[in-house]
């Protein structure tokens, strides 16, 4: 049997042409929905695309170019420049409206996205771009004024799937060949809700097995092919922040394994462990304080010491410390009192520092009165005599609220013991 080879991925030859053929994306292409309902009024305003890859973005903005019949230009922001935005530009000018697709839109800098304001202003382009990054932080306000923004979401599994049917019932290439899908769980797990690689994969499965006129995908087989799974982890990016952010709930949360979890999808990911352990040195005393000051010393000795190991026995060591942290009693209450005490200095300024408790080195400090009348603590029964240490226009005002917990209930009632009601204690 003579097999016929493509000249085009996979992912490419099957590239939808219409909304009735695109899989995933309901949310925005069902009937009702805000781009159905744009592209079937004809009236497309300017968009930004914001999803992972392989999700659809650049499919979407072809098919709205097909749809309302536009000109349609593809531009790279990896490539282009200010230089091939306004070709395109002029080329409208000459020939009517068109649509500009601007993938990774977030590469151009402001200067280089303020080039497109004015032809998105005066409908010269239909502008889509397309980009992995979130655009509140890598879009200019001024562009993200002038447009819509569409969030394109991960593939499922069923829609994995029957993008996979898709493939193989329309591709030529496919169709010389009886494939059979046995098992599907370790191709969507390296797919990763991401379609192209999806199609990508079946086409390397489809390729090393191109001897056989019937190929039976299995995960054994899936497994033997791809060897090993890379994780998706953007160490500069969103999912950079998503996931510290989601270890540092898990821990907050009280939850080892969630913690575990996601401290494993970072180290995976080739995350620094140094930036690990330093968010753990901040949790510790954030979020657990003085209900548990070892904490503190824990999560400072982990940092040492991941600094002086590296990877990767520093797995072992991090791993410790956020079990530790997520199993530990919790306590925000130094947080919000630092909080709380910085908002005040920047409501009221630098009040007047009552004189008893100013610094007297000199003569003339001494006889203004700096220093008179402070009492030496030590000297006093319980190494305490009560003095007033706030300046005047905050007598009174209480700051720190000690938690529930057996730890900070000792201070509270050591509190309350010396100061006998005085700040709420």
């Amino acid at each position: 049997m003579q097999i016929l080879t493509p000249l085009k991925p996979l992912a490419e030859r099957v590239r939808p042409q219409s909304v009735d053929d695109m899989i995933g994306q309901q949310h925005l292409l069902a009937p009702g929905a805000p781009v159905y309902q744009a592209i079937q009024s004809k009236n497309i305003p300017s968009m930004i695309f914001w999803g992972p890859p392989g999700v659809g973005k650049t499919t979407l903005a072809r098919i709205i170019g097909n749809e309302l019949g536009l000109n349609f230009y593809y531009l790279s922001a990896i490539q282009a420049g200010v230089a091939e935005v306004r070709k395109v530009i002029e080329e409208a000018k000459k020939i009517g409206k068109v649509l500009l697709f601007l993938d990774e839109i977030h590469r151009f800098n402001k200067s280089q996205q303020d080039a497109l304001l004015g032809a998105v202003e005066n409908g010269t382009i239909v502008l889509i771009g397309a980009t992995t990054e979130n655009p509140s932080f890598e879009v200019n306000n001024a562009l993200l004024s002038r447009s819509q923004v569409y969030v394109l979401n991960e593939l499922s599994k069923d829609e994995l799937l029957g993008l996979m049917a898709q493939a193989i019932a329309k591709d030529d290439y496919l169709k010389q060949f009886n494939i059979q899908l046995k098992e599907s769980e370790l191709l969507i797990q390296h797919s990763e809700g991401d379609g192209r690689k999806l199609l990508n994969l079946l086409e390397l499965l489809v390729s090393q097995a191109s001897d056989q006129t019937e190929i039976i995908i299995t995960n054994d087989f899936v497994g033997k092919i791809l060897q090993k799974k890379t994780t998706k982890y953007d160490k500069g990016g969103e999912e950079h922040y998503n996931v510290i952010s989601a270890f540092i709930k898990s821990i907050r949360g009280s939850d080892p394994n969630a913690a575990v979890y996601w401290l494993a999808r970072m180290l995976s990911g080739g995350e620094s462990v140094e930036f690990i352990a330093r968010r753990m040195l901040i949790l510790s005393s954030e979020d657990i304080g003085n209900a548990n000051p070892n904490a503190l010393l824990i999560a400072s000795n982990c940092f040492d010491a991941v600094h002086k190991i590296g990877m990767p026995e520093s797995r072992i060591i991090l791993s410790q410390c956020a079990i530790y942290l997520a199993t530990s009693v919790k306590s925000n209450a130094s947080y919000m009192a630092i909080n709380e005490a910085m908002e005040v200095v920047n409501k009221t300024g630098n009040l007047a520092i009552p004189l008893h408790l100013r610094n007297a080195p000199t003569k003339l400090m001494k006889e203004l009165n700096y220093g008179k009348d402070y009492a030496y603590a030590h000297v006093y029964e319980n190494n305490f005599v009560e003095l007033e240490f706030m300046p005047d226009n905050l007598i009174g005002r209480k700051f720190y609220e000690p938690g529930n917990n057996a730890r900070e209930l000792e201070q509270r009632n050591f509190l309350k013991a010396r100061w006998k009601g005085k700040y709420g204690y």
